[in-house]
């Protein structure tokens, strides 16, 4: 038994004995390490594996946030300020740590510049409670200390640092869920923008292969991965900058760092396909882009949703960053750096351009919609797919002019109503939950526990795609033909 007696919040786990805290009839641990931390010498390199502790560790407060600026995700008086490169932790909830349970690992996005697990609009409560699940947040590394390539610097520089801390609470996860009431068979992995771009990734790398058995990648930004010869060049670039060689870079303050990287971020959305910060092929822990290896059948077979949102770019239509071409002048620049030969045949799906309509559903697939199409497309011939079109939007967002804008699907999930986003988005949640979040959160946990008998695979032939609305979800075929076909030139 994982509980020790007289004390269900202290677990005794392979890494150490752990005390938590009982919300509202689910234990939570917060703050618990899944390797060791990053400081020091081991700065820049892979993660180490953890080392055991003796005692019982406290768990009942959060570990600090990857080094980041303010957002408005976690922009909340609950959400958690400190900030620290020591970051690798995550947070458990377990509605019955006698059981063993499916067990869902939440890996959340951000751009991977922005982020963490103990964001309150992930909180795992509800989700937990609800579908008698195990949740795992993880937080890992984003921004120059792990969202950014510096690999190809020699020694003391390990590529793909945000993947290979997901990784590693993975393998975390392997070791150690049982003692929280969680079966490690039965793993889902599931992840939203950088995190759903980062679950696709997981399955296509080598290393990650038996950590978990079923996926969910939602609003995939597969543009931000980028092939090994780009991301070495940027690298360069950021020493160019820093006015160093790679040898001083582990003893530079974080803010020297975080500056000049933030400055080749810049420059790269507007020279090259890509953005600065991502993940990278080409290398032995992702020997090939997820749409690649997709083709060649080179990903782990295992059942997938995934999909996007009707108005994914909308939310960034207001402040037009570089990296998201949604103007003329961004989309003319898109073109030329990716699929100059495409540019007629594209637009041709667009009617109304260059209306700023038009110009937000362009943004939205150039990041989103596009690779994702292609991905599914693939994907479906090797594993059991599903997919699906978020289209709901409340009062708040109409009121916006944002509709079913990116990550507006999150707080139906995790039922995280009373998050400072999800107070945004829908003030009378806390209250009265929508009924797109309990359809929506019931299938999420039907999926995870392997039951999804009534969602129709989706096949390159009829693209049958679930519609998940206000009042109720449908299937229809090819519900984006025209732009998924136009799309097909570039991905």
């Amino acid at each position: 038994m994982a509980v020790v007696a007289g004390d269900p919040t202290i677990l005794h786990t392979p890494s150490g004995d752990l005390r938590g805290t009982v919300e509202a009839g689910v234990g939570v641990w917060r703050g618990v390490p899944y390797a060791e931390q990053p400081v020091a010498e081991r700065r820049f390199g892979a993660p180490q594996p953890l080392t055991r502790w003796t005692g019982v560790r406290d768990a009942t407060e959060h570990g600090p946030l990857p080094p980041q600026t303010k957002s408005f995700v976690g922009g909340g008086r609950d959400d958690p300020k400190a900030r620290d490169e020591a970051c690798l932790t995550l947070t458990v909830w377990s509605p019955d740590t006698t059981a063993s349970l499916p067990v869902m690992v939440w890996i959340p996005g951000g751009a991977f510049v922005y982020g963490a697990g103990q964001f309150q609009l992930y909180n795992g409560s509800r989700l937990a409670a609800n579908g008698n699940v195990v949740v795992v947040n993880v937080t890992y590394r984003i921004g120059v200390f792990g969202g950014f390539e510096l690999g190809d610097l020699g020694d003391g520089f390990d590529d793909n640092l945000a993947l290979r801390d997901q990784i590693a609470a993975l393998r975390w996860v392997r070791d150690n869920i049982a003692a929280f009431g969680g079966d490690p068979h039965r793993v889902t992995v599931f992840g939203e923008s950088a995190g759903a771009t980062s679950v696709l990734a997981l399955m296509a790398s080598p290393a990650a292969h038996g950590l978990f058995g079923r996926a969910i990648a939602q609003s995939p930004a597969l543009p931000l991965i980028a092939d090994r010869e780009l991301r070495a060049a940027n690298s360069q670039e950021f020493l160019r900058r820093l006015g160093v060689d790679a040898s001083a870079v582990k003893a530079l303050p974080q803010r020297e760092l975080r500056r000049a990287a933030g400055l080749v971020q810049l420059t790269s959305a507007g020279t090259t396909p890509t953005l600065a910060y991502g993940l990278t092929h080409g290398t032995e822990l992702l020997p090939l882009h997820p749409i690649d290896a997709a083709r060649e059948g080179a990903m782990a077979p295992v059942p997938l949703i995934i999909g996007t949102n009707s108005h994914e770019a909308s939310m960034f239509a207001w402040t037009k960053p570089p990296m998201l071409p949604t103007t003329r002048a961004a989309i003319d620049g898109f073109f030329e750096r990716t699929a100059p030969d495409a540019k007629a045949q594209v637009l041709q799906a667009y009617p109304r351009y260059p209306r700023r309509s038009a110009l937000v559903e362009f943004g939205a697939d150039a990041m989103f919609g596009g690779p994702t199409w292609a991905f599914a497309d693939a994907y479906s011939g090797n594993g059991p797919t599903r997919m699906y079109r978020f289209d709901h939007f409340g009062l708040s967002l109409r009121m916006l002019g944002l509709g079913a804008t990116h990550g507006s699907e999150i707080v139906h999930i995790h039922h995280s109503y009373e998050s400072f986003v999800g107070r945004k988005l829908h003030p009378l949640g806390r209250r009265i939950q929508p009924g797109v979040g309990r359809r929506m959160q019931r299938a999420w946990l039907d999926f995870a526990h392997g039951g999804e008998t009534d969602w129709p695979l989706y096949t390159a032939e009829q693209r049958l795609t679930r519609l998940i609305t206000s009042t109720r979800d449908v299937i229809a075929p090819d519900p984006d033909a025209d732009r998924r076909r136009a799309w097909a030139a570039v991905y």
